[in-house]
């Protein structure tokens, strides 16, 4: 039932607050049902694939109404009103619009809607230019210079510069023994893939027919590979998915990918946190086994909305929240640390807080913390990142060609792509517990790191 005088009370607070702005806004409206009777059946294979059934299944995962879409009627009904419709949760049963503080005051009477926030006073797409993204920015890609590793004997892959950060992870004994990914199915959330369709280093994934398909939350129809968009995930790719003999060859060749575009690089807006929740609900239903987001979020374009150190507590923001929902649904999801390890923000961003979340961090090629990356623990104590790898001077291609990066945006999929073979031998196991078999594997799972200071 419908909290009325909480409602009210929200509805002069926000007033006083309208009546400050002008032109469009952004709000999230929480939806109090899915218009469905609460003990109703469900029938998944009305929203997921057999794979995400399969997946399922196997963990022995109930389905339950946060699979069933928000409904289409209520959408409509919001729609015909005049918002423009910018994200949309079925996990969390919520819908992100764009509209005027007018518009937004009248959907509060509609008997469907529990809840309106605001959630910036920026209209989608006005920001542009020089907005910093605390997690994409200092990640540039240098051409390589470094000579590459000549083949070993007993190797089935030429991997050239790749050589160092698929040994560091003992990845040469997955892939000799026939487990390169096959069967896998990684959904790669990023900002883009710029020339992933024409790039020779990606010719075996199109080849195989590799690249399941692709989609973009921020701007749905749009063409992820058009060179007007960002290069990260293409990079990102290719630290798993690349298979150029004698140059670069990924963490999980022979693996399937979705390249799912949730990061719009033109700004930095918490909008950004909902559209990576459209991109994991839509890596479930099409039956994905892990996500790979080199992603997080901190601080933002808009000051008012930046995140704190609190708020990496495992449920507070919604990324991390909906990042812990895949992980509920059996998807294993790894992301990214973050590089702030050096000053600033210093500690991980979110998702990577989730307490369900594989949390990479980053190594040089040696093996040492790499000075970017960032540091745990999570607000209440919780150790992370959970392993590192090689992130620093890390191979990777770009449409530019080969070249070396660094960041924990790398160290992430490198990371993935192993993850993906390991769980190709062990499919049985659960995605919780094959991320505690890697730990395992650390060479610190005996004595894993404390933090030495508090930054508060």
């Amino acid at each position: 039932m419908k909290k009325t005088f909480i409602l009210v009370i929200s509805l002069i607070f926000c007033a006083s607050l309208f009546a400050q702005q002008s032109g469009l806004n952004t709000y999230v409206l929480q939806f109090s049902d899915k218009g469905l009777n609460s003990d109703a059946a469900i029938n998944p294979s009305l929203y997921l694939s057999e794979k995400a059934i399969e997946r399922r299944t196997k963990q022995k995962i109930a389905f339950d109404q946060s699979d069933v879409p928000v409904n289409e009627q209520y959408v409509s009904s919001i729609s015909e009103k005049g918002a423009r419709i910018l994200a949309r949760s079925r996990w969390f049963n919520t819908l992100v619009i764009e509209a005027t503080p007018e518009m937004a005051a009248s959907y509060s009477a509609l008997p469907f809607v529990s809840e309106i926030e605001l959630l910036d006073n920026v209209s989608a797409g006005t920001i542009s230019g020089n907005s910093l993204k605390p997690y994409l920015e200092p990640e540039l890609v240098n051409p390589w210079t470094k000579g590459l590793n000549k083949k070993t004997t007993n190797d089935i892959y030429d991997y050239g510069a790749a050589l160092n950060q698929i040994n560091q992870l003992k990845g040469q004994y997955l892939h000799n023994n026939g487990f390169s990914g096959q069967g896998m199915t990684i959904a790669v959330l990023d900002a883009g893939f710029n020339s992933v369709d024409v790039m020779t280093c990606f010719d075996s994934l199109r080849a195989n027919n590799q690249i399941k398909g692709t989609r973009d939350m921020a701007q749905p129809g749009n063409n992820v590979y058009a060179t007007t968009m960002h290069s990260h995930g293409t990079s990102v790719l290719s630290c798993m998915g690349a298979y150029s003999n004698g140059l670069m060859v990924g963490t999980a060749p022979k693996a399937d990918y979705w390249l799912i575009r949730t990061e719009v690089g033109e700004y930095e807006r918490v909008i950004e946190e909902y559209f990576w929740v459209s991109g994991a609900e839509f890596a479930d239903s099409i039956g994905a086994d892990l996500i790979n987001s080199s992603l997080g979020y901190t601080t933002f374009d808009d000051p008012l909305t930046n995140h704190t150190y609190a708020d990496m507590d495992g449920n507070t923001t919604v990324v991390t929240r909906g990042a812990d929902k895949a992980a509920e649904k059996g998807i294993l999801v790894v992301n990214s640390a973050g590089n702030s390890g050096g000053g600033g923000w210093w500690y991980i961003g979110a998702p990577a807080d989730g307490d369900s979340v594989f949390t990479i961090g980053a190594v040089d090629g040696n093996g040492y913390r790499a000075s970017f990356s960032s540091v745990g623990p999570t607000y209440d104590g919780r150790i992370k990142p959970t392993v590192s790898a090689q992130g620093s001077g890390s191979a990777v291609f770009t449409p530019g060609g080969l070249g070396y990066g660094s960041g924990t945006s790398f160290s992430s999929p490198i990371t993935c792509g192993i993850t993906a073979c390991l769980w190709q031998v062990l499919p049985d196991y659960t995605n919780m517990e094959i991320i505690e078999l890697m730990k395992a594997t650390a060479s610190q799972a005996s004595n894993p790191d404390f933090p030495i200071y508090n930054l508060g």
